[in-house]
């Protein structure tokens, strides 16, 4: 009896040492799995390249985004990835972190070794410790590429050419540590489910690159139907949403399509600042574009074509004027918030145009002189053409032919395009982002009530109820908003009511 009770501890002591042996094993094993991976929080958070699907540990947690979050591409463009997919990583990462299961596990956000997909996640880990970490881009980028973390691929435009212009993991940080600085987001308010809403084309195509100051959207067709299944939206769709966050201004870069009184009758200012698509703003323009900006109380809501190339030009020369962005903050950041925004030789007109637009923004801000009074009508230069050989006949290039054989045909009113040609970049572009599956329930088209009704339906948009008809004016799918007059990311709420 009395060596049975002295020989039960040798065996508790025994297991337990056995124990401690094979916890230390485990732990070494998930630290060679771990051998060259980067370190941004201490013994917690990792970022990982690893060739094969790894298996979560008593010690360690894995997870993989990579077909989670996905980037829509025009062309050859692959990222970075958009600001409602950034949001809900940093909240599934938060989520993972303040996890009761989880908090003695290391976690590790481990990426393939697919390119493309490795930049986007990099990318994402990365501005989630610039926003919450509170690091800068650079160090945040160190710890990217420290241990046995290879470089990686740049980020390149939507164009359907070669790339002429590499945007780095570092310019994306670093435009988004910016755009935190200067209040351009608060993921604290941040409204995902607006920002996915709007941004799909047939609920208006338009995303705020600074809210409360420019809106950046598709241009306006002279009346709202479906056309080659292709949503068009004519002025008036937008009226009830502009009305509710400010927007007192529009600004048209591309050819006239419909008529401007539409937006001056309902008490819009409206201007018209043509330069070819694709091409860049002269320098009259440039300048004429920022003074409307500065004088304009209200938001401004900025189109050409697609609302993404010369749009975002224009919008980047502001943001380097007034916020000191450096050209690859600025394309990154409305990039994040428009992604295929700034296109081809736009990409190396910012880079250009970036000191001026320094000394001219800080003389100004040094001696804050009266604006003067701008002209609504810039320019009719509707002649105007890339080529200066430009023949009389309807030319068709290679890919327009490709897409017109694939069952696309341009709507009838803009089908001569701006530059002679039958289709414009412009044109393809939104063609490619009309041609886009809807998203699934999860990314918001459904939702409940932000307004404190419960249990109420809400239906996801239907957009066969755009008849083709001239008369018809029909309002954008209107979402029940929490703050009607906060032009923001901000507490607004989407809800489409069943009786649309």
């Amino acid at each position: 009896m009395t060596s049975r009770l002295l020989f039960q501890p040798r065996l508790s002591r025994a297991n337990l040492k056995h124990s401690t042996v094979l916890s230390t094993l485990f732990k070494m094993a998930d630290d060679i799995e771990l051998i060259g991976a980067c370190e941004l929080i201490k013994d917690r958070l990792y970022f990982a390249t690893l060739r094969s699907k790894p298996k979560s540990t008593a010690n360690t947690h894995y997870f993989c985004t990579d077909d989670e979050f996905v980037y829509e591409n025009f062309y050859a463009d692959f990222g970075p990835l958009n600001l409602a997919m950034l949001y809900r990583y940093c909240c599934k990462l938060n989520k993972k972190l303040k996890s009761f299961t989880l908090t003695r596990k290391r976690i590790v956000h481990y990426t393939g070794f697919d390119q493309r997909k490795r930049a986007n996640a990099a990318v994402l880990i990365g501005a989630y410790a610039v926003i919450y970490l509170k690091k800068t881009p650079e160090e945040a980028y160190r710890a990217l590429i420290s241990g046995s973390n290879a470089s990686y691929l740049p980020f390149r435009d939507a164009s359907f050419g070669n790339c002429t212009y590499n945007l780095t993991i570092l310019d994306c940080l670093q435009g988004i540590r910016k755009a935190l600085q200067h209040g351009f987001f608060d993921f604290e308010t941040f409204d995902v489910d607006e920002y996915e809403h709007y941004e799909r084309v047939e609920n208006g195509d338009f995303n705020w690159i600074v809210p409360g100051k420019f809106l950046a959207f598709s241009g306006p067709h002279p009346k709202s139907k479906i056309e080659n299944g292709y949503p068009l939206h004519a002025p008036e769709a937008y009226f009830p949403y502009f009305r509710r966050h400010n927007v007192t201004t529009v600004v048209r870069l591309n050819k006239k399509i419909y008529d401007a009184k539409r937006f001056t009758d309902a008490g819009f200012d409206h201007y018209d600042l043509f330069f070819v698509d694709g091409s860049t703003p002269s320098d009259v323009i440039t300048r004429r574009f920022l003074h409307i900006c500065e004088i304009t109380d209200g938001a401004v809501a900025v189109h050409c074509k697609a609302g993404l190339g010369r749009t975002g030009t224009l919008i980047g020369c502001y943001l380097m004027k007034h916020y000191r962005f450096t050209a690859a903050e600025a394309i990154a950041w409305i990039r994040v918030c428009r992604p295929g925004s700034v296109i081809g030789p736009q990409q190396h007109f910012l880079e250009e145009k970036q000191a001026a637009m320094w000394l001219q923004g800080d003389a100004q801000r040094s001696q804050q002189k009266p604006a003067r009074a701008v002209s609504h009508l810039i320019s009719s230069m509707d002649d105007l053409s890339l080529s200066a050989g430009r023949t009389t006949g309807r030319s068709t290039c290679i890919y327009c032919r490709a897409m017109l054989s694939d069952g696309f045909s341009p709507p009838q009113n803009d089908y001569s395009g701006e530059n002679g040609l039958c289709m414009t970049q412009g044109d393809k572009l939104r063609a490619l982002k009309g041609r886009r599956q809807p998203r699934s329930a999860t990314t918001g088209a459904l939702r409940s009530s932000t307004n404190g009704e419960k249990g109420q339906n809400v239906l996801p948009v239907d957009v066969s109820n755009y008849r083709q008809t001239d008369t018809m004016m029909a309002s954008l799918p209107c979402p029940e908003t929490a703050n009607k007059a906060t032009p923001s990311f901000q507490s607004r709420g989407v809800l489409i009511r069943s009786t649309l």
